[in-house]
């Protein structure tokens, strides 16, 4: 039997996709690309928000068994298209889950003096360690982790909101449209997982408006967190604030019970977030192998109810070269926003071919749009997926030329 869910699950699942640890340092690293004007990257990433989300809904109501953004992307455009894809967003886990522990790493330091690098090596092994060992984060601690994380968002806004100065929104702009631009370009990080919603149509009560319920009030619990953390950090911090502004926003309110307090929080949400891209980048990793997207030899172990180790390796020998080489958290994030905001942009394409003429339809052309706009923001970072996009290539390339196509 179907498990089902109300519109009020779903809309824990959603804001669980959208929402993540990246939070705890974006404002810094987008007040850092544009100063206060960074509030105008945030307000423009909202507005692509709402198509994209609202496009994915739809997909997932017409099309309620789909498999994600790749399976729609194959359907539209074809396997190569599909492979592509599902190449950019496994791609993208090393880099994004590395970037997420060393956002923890942060607060560790700060908060409790524990080299933060360490740290997230610290948290990265316990995550490698807990999929190997077959553990999940189940639906409902993921569910509390998201809980956990808007009463953070929340907590630092109210309590420092008092606090603010006028006078750190001058200058307004030092870095000009470029710096804002530059702002979207890593801030993309805080506005992918929209997708998600496109294969979650099928587990609600109500099939026809339960997720398109779930995403609306997802957008509006998004751009009242989104919309007070901007504004309130550069009110509050100034442009040049520290790396971990939420828990100098915390010490504002509560005092010296913040640091401890926000440094505990960020490893429990950085861990719950990078075991959960892990175990679901390693199942892709099997999925991908089944179709012929990666080498054969990665499907093993992609059964339901079992642990596909070798594709759990492959990502363990991916990120330890990014986390050997990591120096630069804002790289990595802007990075891993150039993937799945191609990632984005492929999903509302491949809706633009796939649903009826009418409203719904152009929404997705909008999306298109604004996609491929937030894609020119990510500037040379998109030489990484564009790297991708030959990997894959050169996958299906080698795997077209052996004769046993057993399970693609």
């Amino acid at each position: 039997m179907t498990q089902r869910m109300s519109a009020g699950q779903g809309t824990a699942l959603l804001v669980g996709a959208v929402l993540g640890p990246g939070m705890l340092v974006l404002p810094h690293l987008a007040a850092s690309a544009a100063g206060p004007a960074s509030v105008l990257a945030w307000a423009g990433l909202l507005a692509l928000s709402v198509p994209v989300a609202l496009t994915f809904a739809a997909l997932g109501t017409r099309y309620p068994d789909g498999g994600g953004v790749a399976s729609f992307t194959g359907l539209a455009f074809g396997r190569r298209a599909s492979a592509v894809t599902g190449w950019w967003f496994f791609g993208a886990v090393p880099i994004g889950t590395v970037a997420g522990a060393l956002v923890g790493g942060q607060y560790v330091e700060a908060c409790f003096g524990v080299n933060g690098t360490l740290a997230a090596w610290l948290i990265m092994i316990a995550a490698f360690a807990a999929n190997a060992a077959g553990l999940r984060t189940s639906g409902r601690l993921q569910i509390g982790f998201v809980v956990l994380l808007v009463g953070l968002l929340a907590a630092a806004v109210i309590s420092a909101a008092p606090h603010t100065d006028p006078a750190n929104f001058t200058p307004f702009a030092p870095y000009g449209l470029e710096g804002v631009a530059s702002a979207a370009g890593v801030l993309m990080f805080a506005f992918v997982g929209w997708e998600a919603a496109s294969h979650l149509s099928a587990e609600f009560t109500d099939r026809t408006n339960g997720l398109v319920r779930a995403t609306v009030v997802t957008l509006a619990v998004i751009t009242v967190l989104y919309v007070g953390v901007s504004v309130v950090s550069v009110a509050v911090l100034g442009a040049d604030m520290t790396e971990v502004p939420l828990t100098a926003m915390l010490e504002m309110g509560i005092g010296e019970a913040a640091r401890p307090v926000t440094g505990v929080v960020a490893v429990l949400l950085t861990f719950g977030a990078v075991n959960t891209y892990i175990a679901g980048a390693a199942r892709l990793g099997a999925a991908m192998a089944r179709d012929g997207a990666l080498p054969g030899w990665f499907r093993r172990g992609g059964e339901p109810g079992r642990t596909p180790y070798r594709s759990l390796g492959l990502l363990a020998g991916l990120c330890l070269p990014v986390l050997v080489w990591a120096v630069d958290l804002d790289l990595l994030m802007r990075a891993t926003s150039a993937c799945l905001a191609a990632v984005t942009a492929a999903g509302v394409a491949a809706a633009v071919r796939m649903l009826p003429a009418g409203p719904r339809r152009n929404t997705a052309v909008v999306g298109v749009v604004l996609s491929l706009a937030a894609l020119a923001f990510c500037g040379v970072y998109l030489v990484v997926p564009a790297v991708l996009a030959l990997v894959a290539a050169a996958v299906q390339a080698v795997g077209a030329r052996r004769p046993d196509k057993k399970g693609i």
